[in-house]
């Protein structure tokens, strides 16, 4: 049970790590493995360093180094595949790792507690540290995502991974996979994730291994890598020189792998802030900003909508000042791969539908709601005296089967859009459509793009469930902000529009093409006035926050029976310093 009361709202910033893509680790940097035999079932697993020395930064702004080791963990074989599930919020979350026998997939049941959420596998990383004398001076773990920063470890390895990017860790996630692509390996740093620790300047020996349970379930040998460091301490204002300019700032901060997302560069927080979604219109917070550059670390929670961009792609480093030498562009173009994994936007047809429309019976998709969380007292963005505000995320997903894909068409001269939803056969061809409301334009700082109505709708209910505030936001840009369960049938583990600047269209826009991909959900943050609800008048006493997806019911679902859902909270306090308490959420306890 968490009580909360905070006079601006601070968005969590979800842990976990986000997978960004990386260029091929060169042949040389792979430790030897043997072909594995016909009958292994599973992969063969190692780990290794992409270099074995390197130097690592400490700031005198913000003491610490963040160990960015360069260690990696290959499968070689057959790839490692987990998937990552709980039956409902009222089980605990379980993992099975595909295996092969006789050439079919099976399901293994890991051991009981081998994960306690969706952000990766605790402990996994084992990470000692020597001083130059030889006296130990740090022992820690760290937990690992196989869908971190990744590469391949050969050419003839596949030319992308099929795994998702992310290992997600928004509370009421259901199901995930996880994997590191045959030929492939993933960084086993935790990112931003993890907290730095206090190294002076000097040369150290880093030691990482595999914890004993891990190597037990998947094979690991023992045979850990050891990494000499060099630490060397740096102030921004002395990197700056003299062009003192955000930029400069910014070059510094990619140079450096791991170093805190305190210290993005105020010229990479003004370009998220400029399709930073549906909130105030703020860049970011230090504590919201992108993972760094140069970490296999998670995109954060931005202003109202959902996750930042990912990162951009992340080097081994002993790739890095080869990369810079050669100025090789990154991405699969060219006749270049680097496994970047991002599916082709999807773009809205060239003109409205025409003919009588219909409601096909096919796949349709199928929004379901989750509880809120996030939820806490602000006084609003303006700190407005007198006034309580109750704010909180919530979000709206997809379970499929079959994508939701909104298009809104613009007749000239009009404000608005009308919108269709497209309905599609087993092959993928459009084969129906159905008009759903409009699109409306949204010119607010922050926002500036194209709003889907009546998405949503979020409530403040009473205890008898009759309806006490109501939220004023209710259009939104879809965008698959968070991967909610992977394991649905037909999800897409490789969502293009991820964020705003993908799939919200301009002011001049004749047409917008809105996707919610199976599998996927859209989580927004009402934290303003107008969005959260306005307490001030509200007695203290228990409440439900009710998130309601498609309230009007004009898209077509497979299911309209699944569109609620409620959180339980308690309102205290006085005027001007009311409280929010709000009880576990059956095991999920996260307000």
């Amino acid at each position: 049970m968490t009580r909360t009361r905070t006079t601006r709202l601070r968005r969590p910033l979800l842990t976990g790590t986000t997978a960004v893509a990386a260029m091929a680790v060169t042949a040389g940097l792979v430790a030897a493995t043997a072909e594995p035999a016909k009958a292994a079932t599973g992969p063969k697993l190692s780990l290794i360093a992409a270099t074995n020395s390197l130097t690592l930064t400490s700031w005198k702004e913000d003491p610490g180094v963040y160990l960015d080791l360069g260690t990696y963990l290959t499968a070689e074989g057959r790839p490692l595949e987990l998937k990552v599930t709980r039956k409902s919020y009222k089980d605990p979350v379980t993992i099975t790792q595909t295996v092969y026998e006789g050439g079919k997939a099976k399901a293994k049941t890991l051991p009981k507690g081998t994960v306690k959420d969706f952000s990766g596998l605790p402990g996994f990383a084992e990470i000692t540290v020597t001083d130059k004398a030889g006296k130990k001076v740090l022992n820690r773990t760290e937990d690992f995502c196989p869908n971190n920063a990744s590469g391949r470890v050969r050419p003839d390895a596949p030319a992308t991974s099929k795994y998702p990017e992310s290992c997600p860790t928004n509370p009421f996630t259901l199901g995930s996979v996880w994997g590191v692509e045959q030929g492939w390996a993933a960084n086993t740093y935790a990112g931003s994730y993890t907290e730095p620790v206090a190294l002076a300047a000097g040369t150290y020996t880093a030691k990482v291994g595999v914890a004993k349970k891990y190597r037990d379930v998947f094979g690991i040998a023992n045979k850990p890598a050891t990494v000499k460091v060099t630490v060397v301490e740096r102030s921004y204002e002395d990197d700056q020189g003299a062009a003192g300019s955000a930029a400069s700032r910014s070059a510094t901060a990619d140079e450096h792998a791991g170093h805190g997302a305190a210290h993005q560069a105020p010229a990479a927080h003004e370009a998220r802030a400029a399709h930073a979604g549906h909130g105030p219109g703020h860049a970011p917070t230090p504590a919201q900003a992108a993972a760094p550059v140069t970490s296999g670390a998670g995109a954060s929670y931005n202003v109202g909508h959902g996750p930042l961009k990912a990162a951009p792609p992340a080097l081994p480093w002993a790739l890095k000042k080869q990369q810079a030498a050669r100025s090789v562009p990154v991405g699969d173009k060219g006749g270049q791969t680097d496994g970047s994994r991002k599916a082709p936007a999807l773009q809205p047809l060239a003109e409205r539908p025409a003919g009588k429309a219909s409601v096909p019976d096919v796949p349709k998709p199928d929004l379901r709601s989750l509880p809120a969380y996030g939820i806490v007292v602000s006084d609003g963005e303006e700190d407005v005296p007198g006034k309580d505000y109750l704010a909180f995320s919530a979000n709206v997903w997809n379970a499929g089967p079959a994508q939701l894909v909104v298009d809104g068409f613009r007749s000239p001269g009009k404000a608005k859009m009308d919108a269709y939803q497209y309905f599609y056969d087993a092959k993928g061809k459009q084969v129906g459509y159905a008009p759903t409301g409009t699109m409306e334009w949204d010119p607010r700082p922050g926002h500036v793009h194209w709003h889907f109505t009546d998405f949503a709708s979020y409530r403040l209910l009473k205890a008898d469930k009759k309806e006490a505030v109501r939220s004023g936001k209710e259009a939104f840009c879809l965008a698959n902000t968070d991967a909610i369960d992977y394991t649905v049938k037909n999800a897409n583990w490789h969502p293009f529009n991820t964020d705003l600047s993908t799939a919200c269209g301009e002011e001049n826009s004749i047409s917008v093409r809105e996707v919610l991909d199976v599998g996927s959900g859209d989580t927004y943050s009402q934290d303003l006035p107008g969005q959260s609800f306005d307490i001030t008048d509200v007695p203290n006493g228990t409440y439900y926050i009710q998130v309601l997806a498609n309230p009007e019911k004009r898209l077509k679902e497979t299911n309209l029976d699944n569109n609620s859902a409620l959180r339980k909270i308690v309102l205290g306090g006085k005027p001007d310093a009311r409280t929010v308490t709000v009880p576990a959420h059956d095991l999920v306890n996260a307000n």
